[in-house]
């Protein structure tokens, strides 16, 4: 834990701020909160009915991608939901890649032969990357298949299997729901587990989990404790939070962040241009964000 954690608030200040330095990444919430899954980790709670954020259109996103260009956007990231649900996702990618890299964030259900093709060919056109990141929550269905849904262990295994074979390095990504796979142990057991499945040079993500959502239900919401009231960030410490260098879009208008989609008051406007001051660290989940240094970045 930082030292950050135990120092004073400036005074009159109940909670620290996190400036905006410059915004470098841009989020898009392609599918909305609609997802063909409904893990049970999931922290916006997604699921085949949850319509709190419905999918962007290709218009809105392109509309959201000149703004951005004028702001000097370096990097952008689609999530969801399931980004590969939305219709328009290659257009999406294409007209996206034009512009910068681009990451998506995928649990690989969807990833059958001909998407990882297509993939591969907006990838091989583009002067830019473009990175798939693959959810899985266990080193087999016994420890994955409870989170995620029964089955989907060999099914994301496919979806791993027709990028690879197209050619695709993906980013793995798996939380701390998976017991054990924070520790040095557990990151070497999936690196060799993701070895055995065909990625020679793996790419591995661990993440902590944010206790809200469908996780607060699971496991634990956080602790009263679990806050940064009364706390202060130097520069340098609000310099790690992704709250300092990016925004979120959906279909409801800019957040902060893509964790805290679900929080009117992390709402910051209609454009990038609302979007472009400091923001209260006032959520719980902020917390996990500076005591572990967690970004969503690739």
């Amino acid at each position: 834990m930082s030292d950050a954690v135990h120092r004073p608030a400036e005074p009159g200040r109940e909670y620290p701020i996190s400036p905006l330095f410059a915004l470098d990444t841009l989020w898009f919430q392609v599918a909305g909160t609609l997802c063909n899954l409904q893990c049970t980790h999931c922290f916006i709670s997604s699921s085949p009915t949850n319509h709190s954020h419905e999918m962007l259109t290709l218009e809105a996103v392109k509309r959201h991608l000149a703004e951005a260009e004028a702001l000097g956007v370096k990097e952008y990231y689609f999530t969801g939901g399931e980004p590969f649900l939305n219709p328009e996702i290659f257009e999406i990618i294409e007209a996206t890649l034009k512009q910068g890299p681009v990451s998506i964030l995928t649990n690989g259900l969807l990833i059958r032969p001909d998407a990882a093709a297509s993939i591969r060919q907006l990838s091989d056109a583009s002067e830019y990357s473009l990175d798939i990141r693959v959810s899985i929550d266990g080193y087999d269905p016994r420890t994955n298949d409870p989170i995620r849904g029964p089955g989907t262990f060999h099914r994301i295994l496919t979806g791993i299997g027709n990028l690879a074979a197209a050619g695709l390095n993906p980013v793995i990504t798996v939380t701390e729901a998976c017991e054990g796979a924070g520790s040095q142990e557990g990151r070497l057991r999936f690196l060799e587990f993701l070895r055995s499945v065909g990625l020679t040079r793996p790419r591995l993500k661990v993440l902590p989990l944010l206790r809200i959502g469908a996780e607060a239900e699971r496991s634990r919401a956080y602790e009263s404790w679990e806050t940064l009231r009364g706390r202060h960030l130097t520069p340098e410490e609000a310099g790690i939070l992704q709250c300092s260098s990016c925004r979120m879009v959906t279909s409801q208008g800019i957040f902060v962040c893509p964790i805290l989609i679900d929080y009117p008051d992390a709402r910051m406007g209609e454009t990038l241009g609302d979007a472009l001051g400091p923001f209260e660290l006032r959520h719980q989940a902020c917390f996990t964000c500076h005591v572990t240094g967690f970004s969503c970045r690739t």
